[in-house]
């Protein structure tokens, strides 16, 4: 079956979309991209991408401050998204790719004076991490980002060579994520996702000013953690030791959706199996994200027409 892709400004046969190697972008890490999931559901013979509005909100956000004025709308880009999954057909899970960059063929370090484009493909995804066992990780010994030197909310690719150094470290290490502290030494998040700790009946994670994605996953499960479990979450800083202490982790993200965390640093976390909050939250997140729940209808974009 025949795969397309949306690239600069048409969609076209995914071979197609081609980039030259001498694309100013690809050089110099100047990308702007979105991760977003769309989960299909049997029974209602439907496909709904997750929070495609407020992804495509912190896209264009992100380009403006990288000095990319895209020629498209919020709702333009959602229309083409769903334009494109119906033109593939999909109905399985699947995660979407936009990347806005610069085409020009100049090689120079600069945010001004190019020509922004975006394109969008997608990609069979899967698990991003384990969500039924919970996972092993390491903090790292790689710093975030901080906000004057790259900023970690936005989501810009040269950044994630941040990440990638941790997430290589964990692995190389035999641990199957980073935990990333900031310059201060406080919590910052994992290599692509925020963290979330327990402790008794509160759930703290990281403020935004300790150098963390504004992740949309993340502001979606405090609205379910204080809705649906009606318990108190924090956002203040967190200092690595307190992980050790907490009853349950866990990481949150649109590639991590809720992911368990139930080692740290060769430590049991709780009893080292998935917590009760955190299996709680994992069954009203995945129902809600498959359009199973009424309230969280909002959440979702139907692609096929009823």
């Amino acid at each position: 079956m025949m795969e397309y892709a949306f690239f600069e400004g048409r969609i076209v046969p995914i071979e197609e979309a081609k980039i030259s190697i001498k694309t100013n972008s690809f050089h110099y890490g100047t990308a702007v991209f979105e991760g977003i999931r769309a989960y299909w559901n049997e029974e209602h013979h439907q496909l709904y991408i997750l929070f495609a509005r407020e992804h495509y909100q912190r896209l264009l956000a992100n380009c403006r401050a990288m000095f990319m004025e895209l020629p498209y709308s919020v709702d333009d880009l959602v229309n083409i998204t769903v334009e494109l999954l119906r033109k593939n057909n999909i109905k399985h899970d699947v995660y979407i790719r936009p990347i806005a960059y610069f085409k020009d063929l100049a090689l120079t370090p600069k945010l001004i004076g190019f020509t922004p484009e975006i394109a969008i493909y997608t990609y069979s995804f899967g698990r991003y991490l384990d969500t039924s066992k919970g996972i092993r990780v390491k903090t790292s010994s790689w710093i975030r980002n901080d906000d004057n030197s790259i900023p970690s909310r936005w989501k810009v690719a040269g950044a994630y060579v941040n990440s990638a150094l941790a997430k290589t470290e964990a692995i190389l290490a035999g641990y199957d994520e980073a935990i990333m502290l900031n310059q201060n030494g406080f919590v910052a998040e994992g290599s692509g996702e925020n963290i979330f700790l327990v402790r008794g009946r509160k759930v703290v994670t990281p403020p935004c000013w300790d150098h963390i994605l504004e992740g949309i996953t993340r502001s979606a499960v405090i609205k379910l953690i204080k809705n649906e479990l009606v318990l108190e979450v924090e956002e203040r800083s967190i200092s690595r030791s307190e992980l050790y202490s907490a009853d349950e982790v866990f990481l949150t993200g649109t590639a991590a959706e809720i992911t368990p965390v139930v080692e740290i640093d060769n430590r049991k976390i709780g009893s080292g199996d998935i917590g009760p909050i955190t299996r709680e939250l994992q069954k009203i997140y995945f129902d809600a994200v498959r359009g199973n729940i009424e309230r969280y209808k909002g959440w979702l974009t139907p692609v096929y027409e009823s």
